[in-house]
């Protein structure tokens, strides 16, 4: 696979509320949880950009919460709505899904599928960030790469861009399906049983968010050690 195959996505890009859910977000609670990791990925919409901007790549990003809807579950999940949506009807929630989450995940699958009809491989990177310390104990890595195990395209990819973020910025605590397993519910795993594991390879980037979430040289340099690395491995 090359960079001319990469198509980024970022489904936790913001934590904005539509003004007609508003109302679900009144409260002190809800509020600090639309602030936190809980409400979006701190940070994960920069490293979406940034691989944009430097490789070309097609960008799709939500800027919705995911406490609204949680475009990175599929419909049948338990915490595809979070708790403070507990006072929509279920009409309500078919107009949520109507909005927010069908149209941007129809626009990736789609986008997919225009790829793989035009002749090429799609390789999917959908970019996420991570909390450092969860249920108080500390996560002891920086970047993790989560993948299928079983498709060789995404082990190749990934064990290559490991490689390379090892030398490149040795400093990094770079792992392999951690924090999260690669084959968890998501829109990647979603894709992967639409779409053939040699036309298409879906990679979740997770990145701590301290090392992203504000402006300075740490985050400029993990954003490029992060971009360039990937750029070599598909050289």
């Amino acid at each position: 696979m090359t960079s001319d195959d990469l198509l980024v996505t970022c489904e936790h890009g913001g934590n904005q509320v539509p003004a007609a859910y508003r109302r679900l977000f009144a409260g002190r609670a809800a509020r600090e949880a639309l602030r936190s990791h809980r409400g979006w990925d701190p940070g994960a919409r920069e490293v979406a950009r940034a691989f944009a901007r430097r490789t070309g790549a097609p960008l799709h990003e939500a800027r919705t919460t995911r406490l609204l809807v949680e475009l990175n579950r599929s419909l049948h999940h338990p915490r595809l709505f979070s708790e403070f949506c507990a006072p929509l009807s279920r009409i309500e929630r078919e107009a949520v899904l109507a909005r927010i989450y069908r149209p941007y995940r129809d626009g990736v699958e789609q986008a997919v599928r225009r790829q793989i009809a035009a002749g090429r491989r799609v390789l999917h990177l959908s970019v996420h960030s991570f909390t450092g310390i969860w249920q108080g104990e500390v996560r002891d890595l920086d970047i993790g790469l989560l993948y299928d195990p079983a498709r060789s395209l995404e082990r190749q990819v990934c064990a290559e861009w490991q490689a390379r973020l090892r030398v490149s910025a040795p400093g990094l605590r770079v792992r392999r399906n951690r924090p999260y397993r690669g084959v968890s519910d998501g829109l990647v795993t979603y894709l992967r049983h639409r779409f053939s594991r040699f036309r298409y390879a879906g990679i979740e980037l997770e990145v701590n968010n301290s090392l992203v979430a504000s402006v300075g040289g740490t985050r400029q340099h993990t954003i490029d050690a992060v971009v360039a690395s990937l750029q070599q491995a598909l050289r």
